[in-house]
């Protein structure tokens, strides 16, 4: 069996997923690139791939087509927009991801952007190290109101984190769990309110036609000149021209992103703000999360391969 493994990460906290698939003798062909294989790259590697542990990369359903040995994809993470699932199904490719492995890392990123924007910390943090002496007045996060888009495995972890700072929590979901509603005292609200009450808002939904620029000028209209936005999910659900104008015009205190439309995101007009925080995608990066996802991923694949149920089939 010959294995394609295109995340940098996968051996990069542990050596305990690349261990699972040596010890089946697979062939492992690994991305030694230092960056996301490019269409060209990924459709010249996959003619006589057994199985891939996909990050990032492209697999469209062009490159899916031209893949006549494939069995199985295993995406290392929960996000599928880069992978063609309807041609995966066509061909009877199995698709599996690591919903579970990340939850707590992006929630704890997600939080953390919470209180840097509310304390402007990336910005004392400058001054402080250029030698200025500036009491930087930020904003409180005890007993706010918290808008949650998406209530889903990490918009839940959102919650019982926010839950020690006592903030009132707003949530929009098209689905509705009632009784992790009444447990953790939540209230469901349109999509309308959330962006009208909400102090800091944070997004935890996948990327669809159905949510693509799901915030967008309309919505960023309603939000509080005072309010935070936050994007640990996928680029592409804000508007980031929307966004800049935004900032630019300060209808909105400040936004935290971690996801972008293109990543790496260029020459964004985003960077010239000072009211962003922007990092690289980070958000599932922690110790414990990779070897988590690359053991999860690793698993899944080996499981198709011989004929057992993978734990978490998407197709």
């Amino acid at each position: 069996m010959k294995i394609l493994v295109t995340p940098r990460s996968f051996v990069s906290a542990s050596d305990k997923p690349m261990k699972l698939l040596t010890e089946k003798g697979y062939e492992i062909q690994s991305n030694d690139t230092g960056r996301p294989y490019k269409k060209e790259e990924m459709l010249n590697l996959v003619s006589d791939i057994d199985g891939i542990i996909i990050g990032i990369d492209e697999l469209s359903a062009e490159i899916i087509e031209k893949a006549n040995k494939l069995k199985v994809i295993s995406k290392y993470g929960t996000g599928l927009d880069n992978i063609d699932i309807n041609m995966a199904t066509k061909k009877k490719i199995t698709v599996t991801n690591t919903p579970a492995a990340n939850v707590d890392a992006v929630a704890d990123l997600t939080f953390g952007f919470i209180l840097s924007l509310a304390r402007r910390i990336p910005e004392a943090d400058r001054k402080t190290k250029n030698g200025e002496w500036e009491k930087i007045i930020g904003k409180s996060v005890w007993e706010k109101t918290l808008g949650i888009i998406g209530l889903g495995k990490i918009g839940r972890q959102i919650v019982r984190r926010a839950q020690g700072f006592k903030m009132n929590i707003l949530v929009y979901d098209i689905v509705k769990d009632e009784k992790f509603a009444q447990n953790y005292d939540i209230k469901y609200v349109n999509l309308k309110e959330i962006l009208h009450k909400s102090d800091y808002i944070t997004i935890h939904i996948p990327l669809n036609d159905a949510t693509r620029h799901m915030i967008d000028h309309k919505e960023l209209e309603l939000v509080k000149e005072d309010a935070f936005l936050i994007n640990t999910s996928r680029g592409g659900i804000i508007n980031e021209e929307a966004l800049y104008n935004a900032l630019k015009d300060k209808k909105l205190r400040g936004a935290a992103l971690d996801v972008y439309v293109n990543e790496p995101p260029g020459k964004s007009l985003l960077m010239e703000l000072d009211n962003i925080i922007m990092t690289p995608h980070i958000g599932a990066y922690t110790e414990e999360a990779i070897e988590n996802m690359g053991i999860q991923a690793a698993q899944n694949l080996i499981d198709v391969l011989e004929g057992r149920e993978p734990q978490n089939r998407v197709n």
